[in-house]
């Protein structure tokens, strides 16, 4: 029996302010500011960090990558 595949983990794009929406799902995590954030968010979410890669294609990078934190970054 295969495991189930993970919820789409979805990073918005950078908010005016700094920082980037997390979502797994439908459900937000938070304002992640810098990869550490993100990987505490999906550890709170159930995920082991020690597994999540940032250039998995189950995590969905909209308006940059995993070096874009800020607008001015873009």
């Amino acid at each position: 029996m295969t495991d189930p595949p993970h919820p789409r983990i979805v990073v918005r794009p950078p908010e005016p302010g700094g920082g980037r929406r997390v979502y797994v799902g439908t459900t937000s995590l938070g304002l992640a500011h810098n990869a550490a954030d993100l990987l505490e968010f999906l550890r709170r979410a159930g995920l082991d960090p020690d597994e999540v890669r940032l250039e998995d294609p189950a995590i969905e990078w909209r308006g940059g990558g995993p070096d874009v934190w800020s607008p001015s970054a873009e």
